[in-house]
C-alpha cells in the first residue's frame, strides 16, 4: 500500500535509503496487488474488476492514511510507479492466474513481508505529520491492512481480518506499529530497529499461517465460546 517515502515531513519516515525504500515499497505493492487480483478472479470479475481490486488492495491503506494526515496529493497518485505497479500485477493475474495460484504460499510470504514493512513506514509517516503515538499506531495498521479491507468490501465479502476462521492479520500489523511507535518515542528508530519491528510483524503473520493462530471469539457467561453461525 502506498507508503510515504520521499514526501514532505521530517526524516523519521525515511527509515531506509530512498532507493532501497522505493524498491521495497514497489515489491510490497506488487504482491498486495496480486492478492487483490486473485480474489477478483475467484469472484469471476473481468479485467477491469481485476485491475480495480489490485489497485485498491495495494494502495487503499496508504490512501486512507494520507487523507487522514493531510499528505496530499497522496503518494498513490503523485508517484507513477505506485499507481502503475498494481496495474502490472493485475495483468499478470489476468493472463497467468493459474500459475500465480500455484505459488500462493510464496505470495502469502511476500504479503507478510509487505505487511511488516508498511506497518512500520505508515506509523513513522503518521508521526512525521504530527500525530501522537496512539493515532500513529492506528494509521500504521491501516496502511498495512486497510487495502485488504477495501478489497473484501468491494468483493462483497466480510473483511478477512474480521473473520474468526482466518489467521490473524491485523494483530501482527498492530504489534509492528506499536513497536515502531515505542522506537520513535525513545528516539531509536533506525534502519536496523525499523527492520526488527517489520520482521516481528512478518514472523507473527507467518506463525499464524503455519499454526492457524486466530483471535479469540466472544465468550458466553458460562465460559464457553459462542457457536459459529
Amino acid at each position: 500500500m502506498a507508503p510515504g517515502a520521499g514526501e514532505t515531513g521530517s526524516v523519521t519516515s525515511q527509515i531506509f535509503p530512498s532507493d532501497v525504500q522505493q524498491t521495497l515499497d514497489l515489491v510490497g505493492i506488487f504482491v498486495f496487488a496480486l492478492s487483490g487480483g486473485l480474489l477478483a478472479v475467484r469472484k469471476n470479475m473481468d479485467i477491469f474488476g481485476i485491475c480495480v481490486l489490485a489497485e485498491v488492495t495495494a494502495l487503499g491503506g496508504g490512501v486512507m492514511r494520507d487523507l487522514v494526515i493531510g499528505a496530499t496529493p497522496v503518494a498513490a497518485f503523485s508517484n507513477l510507479g505506485y499507481f502503475s505497479t498494481p496495474l502490472a500485477a493485475g495483468l499478470v493475474v489476468f493472463f497467468l492466474h493459474p500459475q500465480v495460484e500455484r505459488i500462493n504460499r510464496s505470495v502469502q510470504t511476500l504479503d507478510a513481508l509487505g505487511l511488516g514493512l508498511f506497518c512500520v513506514t505508515g506509523t513513522a509517516k503518521a508521526h512525521d505529520y504530527g500525530l501522537g503515538s496512539v493515532a500513529s499506531v492506528a494509521l500504521g495498521m491501516v496502511t498495512a491492512a486497510g487495502g485488504g479491507v477495501m478489497r473484501d468490501v468491494l468483493a462483497q465479502d466480510i473483511p478477512s481480518l474480521l473473520r474468526w476462521d482466518r489467521e490473524i492479520y491485523a494483530v501482527p500489523a498492530l504489534i509492528g506499529s506499536a513497536g515502531t511507535a515505542v522506537l520513535i518515542a525513545a528516539d531509536h528508530l533506525t534502519a536496523a530497529t525499523g527492520t526488527t519491528a517489520a520482521l516481528t510483524a512478518f514472523l507473527l503473520r507467518m506463525f499464524a499461517l503455519k499454526f492457524g493462530w486466530r483471535a479469540p471469539r466472544a465468550w458466553h457467561r458460562n465460559g464457553s465460546r459462542t457457536s459459529e453461525e
